[in-house]
């Protein structure tokens, strides 16, 4: 199935990358000097964005293969994990989140709730749920309100399992999740493993589109990341470490606005390997309409942009940090570059067509990068629990979609270019997970 779409997709992508070619170097012949170093960044551009696709797609498919080939995932490991849950004013979904917890088939399960100072009745409801029995339990601290990464160093201290599993309060995870992370742990290099994240509230255009984006944009990225061990951020919903890593890198640091992102880089900067478990789920509640979605990924590219230039140092580091190194520029890749070079060629793209000559090339832009986009889409809905149907969001993906919040990245790495203040900007949820 791998190869049905891979085959037919590399020969499709050839085709239109040949008529694209052809109609962008009769322009370059015939056009100015300005038209002229327009189509070669055009021309580059393409390149880099089909290569970087097609190897992350290439990546993802032989760790799928190197997985299937390595099955030894039944045995229980006995290994007690302590699940972090830090939560502030989350009454609307903390029942739920605690309750798929309990459910987790793994037998040494501790739980410990960190109610960050909320002023709803999110600590009422965890304390309603304390228990104890055998090897699982699920107990409920509160704290003055400091930020996420204070109350998540908390439970840290708190835990008395050798695995640390930080989850979003917002977040309600398959029952087998922590038993299949725990696996990877056998191997004494992992100093932590990402799971997968799917939207649970899969209600209009909006979440149906980042549902699509978390599939192919985040955990097909991840599944080809792994290949390599070194997975660029652990998600806050669901994220498995070793203890003695996060005590040796100093826990999280509230320096920024995505402390997974910058955890995340100080464990690479260790030296330790970051590894994704595809089958671990946990399911989040997505923003629901347009200003809400820009103002998460306003907060998301500054926080790593912030974790960027934490780390700036190591960038072209490449001889004695060469994972964090390339971790760093892909990152870079992602966080600045793309969204304007994006932007910029679309522009061009949108010029070309209105001076003459040039109509058919957004025909073929939009077709080439579709096909990349359903391709993408079909390989990773077919190895994950997600709905075929959501393919069909895959035909305006990048055109509309991806285009939107590259703006909402251009903005953001503006205003964290010129330091202006920012708050955090929690989300109001309303319980769909």
């Amino acid at each position: 199935m791998r190869l049905f779409i891979l085959i037919p997709t590399f020969i499709v992508l050839i085709f239109l990358t040949s008529l694209s070619i052809y109609g962008l170097s009769e322009l370059y012949v015939n056009g100015a000097l300005f038209v002229k170093v327009g189509v070669s960044i055009v021309l580059f551009f393409s390149f880099l964005i089909i290569g970087r696709y097609m190897l992350l797609m290439i990546f993802s498919i032989l760790q799928t293969i190197k997985k299937s080939a390595d099955e030894e995932r039944s045995k229980i490991i006995p290994k007690k994990v302590s699940v972090i849950v830090p939560c502030y004013n989350e009454e609307a979904v903390i029942e739920k989140s605690l309750k798929s917890l309990i459910a987790q088939t793994h037998p040494f399960v501790e739980i410990i709730v960190v109610d960050d100072g909320s002023t709803d009745r999110t600590l009422s409801i965890a304390k309603s749920m304390e228990y104890s029995y055998k090897y699982k339990s699920l107990k409920v601290y509160t704290k003055k309100n400091e930020g996420k990464a204070k109350a998540l160093n908390y439970g840290i201290k708190k835990a008395k399992g050798e695995l640390i599993l930080c989850v979003d309060a917002d977040s309600r995870l398959d029952e087998k999740a922590i038993e299949l992370l725990v696996q990877h742990f056998q191997d004494p290099s992992i100093g932590a493993v990402a799971g997968s994240v799917y939207i649970s509230n899969q209600d209009n255009m909006w979440t149906k589109l980042q549902a699509l984006e978390y599939i192919e944009g985040l955990n097909m990225v991840r599944n080809g990341q792994a290949l390599l061990k070194s997975v660029n951020i652990i998600p806050g919903p669901i994220g498995m470490f070793r203890k003695s890593a996060l005590l040796d890198v100093g826990g999280y640091a509230d320096d920024t606005f995505a402390e997974d992102c910058d955890l995340t880089l100080r464990l690479i900067a260790k030296g330790y390997k970051v590894d994704f478990e595809i089958d671990a789920v946990s399911y989040t509640e997505a923003p629901e309409n347009l200003l809400d979605l820009l103002k998460q990924r306003y907060r998301w590219t500054r926080g790593i942009l912030q974790s960027i230039k934490k780390h700036r140092r190591y960038i072209l580091d490449i001889f004695n940090k060469p994972r964090l190194s390339l971790v760093l520029q892909y990152m870079l890749f992602e966080a600045i570059i793309w969204p304007f070079m994006d932007f910029w060629v679309n522009l061009f793209i949108v010029y070309l067509a209105l001076i003459g000559g040039g109509s058919i090339l957004i025909v073929y832009w939009w077709i080439l990068f579709t096909v990349l986009d359903v391709a993408g889409a079909i390989y990773c809905l077919l190895i994950t629990k997600e709905r075929l149907s959501l393919a069909f969001y895959a035909l305006y993906y990048r055109i509309f979609f991806i285009s939107i919040i590259n703006i909402a990245k251009i903005l953001a790495t503006i205003e964290e270019w010129f330091d202006i203040e920012m708050s955090w900007g929690k989300l109001e949820r309303k319980g769909k997970i």
